[in-house]
C-alpha cells in the first residue's frame, strides 16, 4: 500500500469552472439550520504542496454555511511518528484558521483509524452531522477501518472522503469507508483546487441544512455537486 504520485483525475473542468462561478452567487438555501462538522487532514509529508491552500478553503466553507445556519468545526490531523490531534470546536474561521497555519506536514504513516475512533467518540458525546476527511493514501487495515466507519453509519454520522491522486489502495478503502457510513468518496488533483473548494462547502451545506439543502444545491450547481449526493444514502 505504498504512496503514488497524484495523478490528474478526469472529471470536466468545464463543470467545475462552472461551479466556481455560480457559487459566488447561490442565494441561502435553508435558514436556521446548525451543525457540527469535524475536519480531519492528513499532515504528512506528501500532502505539504497542498496543506497552505487547506487552509484557506476552511474558511471559504465556513462563509457559505454561514449564509444557511450555525456551523462549528473541530480540525483533527496526523502526522510523523504517530502523532494526532485535535483542536476544540470552532464557530469562526478566523480561529480555525489561525490553528492550522502553525501546523506544518512532517513524514509518517497514516492513521486514519484514529481520525474515526476519534469522530465516534465526539458523535457520542454530542452528534456531527458530517466527518471530512482529505488524504492521498491508505496504509492501515483495511478491516479496521471499514468497521469503524460502519460504527459512524450506525449513528447517522456519515464520512466524505477526498482523495488527493490515484492511489488504488486509498480509493478502494475509501469507496468502502464511505459507503458503510452513508457517505461519499469523490477523487481531486493537486491542479484542480477549486474543485475540493466546491465539494468541502457542499458538505459545509449539508452539515447546517442537511440532505434537503445539499440536493437543492446541488440541483443548481453542476455534475460535480450532484455525484456527491448521489452517494448519500
Amino acid at each position: 500500500m505504498g504512496r503514488q504520485s497524484p495523478s490528474v483525475i478526469r472529471s470536466s473542468q468545464k463543470d467545475i469552472d462552472a461551479f466556481i462561478e455560480q457559487l459566488a452567487k447561490a442565494p441561502a438555501l435553508v435558514t436556521g439550520g446548525s451543525g457540527r462538522l469535524l475536519f480531519a487532514l492528513d499532515a504528512t509529508a506528501s500532502r505539504q504542496p497542498t496543506w497552505d491552500h487547506a487552509s484557506h478553503l476552511q474558511s471559504d466553507m465556513f462563509s457559505t454555511a454561514a449564509a444557511i445556519g450555525d456551523l462549528q468545526i473541530q480540525l483533527c490531523y496526523f502526522r510523523g511518528f504517530g502523532e494526532f490531534r485535535h483542536s476544540r470546536w470552532f464557530t469562526d474561521s478566523t480561529n480555525l484558521l489561525q490553528q492550522m497555519t502553525q501546523v506544518q506536514c512532517a513524514a509518517g504513516h497514516t492513521q486514519i483509524a484514529k481520525v474515526l475512533s476519534h469522530a465516534l467518540n465526539e458523535t457520542r458525546k454530542q452528534p456531527i452531522q458530517a466527518v471530512v476527511f482529505v488524504g492521498d493514501c491508505m496504509e492501515e487495515r483495511l478491516d479496521t477501518l471499514c468497521n469503524l466507519a460502519g460504527q459512524l453509519g450506525l449513528l447517522n454520522t456519515p464520512l466524505f472522503l477526498f482523495q488527493e491522486g490515484s492511489d488504488s489502495a486509498a480509493a478502494n478503502a475509501m469507496r468502502q469507508m464511505a459507503r458503510l457510513s452513508g457517505g461519499a468518496h469523490l477523487q481531486f488533483d493537486q491542479r484542480s483546487a477549486d474543485q475540493l473548494k466546491a465539494l468541502l462547502t457542499a458538505v459545509a451545506i449539508f452539515a447546517t441544512g442537511g440532505k434537503k439543502a445539499l440536493e437543492h444545491f446541488a440541483q443548481q450547481q453542476g455534475a460535480t455537486i450532484l455525484r456527491l449526493t448521489q452517494q448519500l444514502k
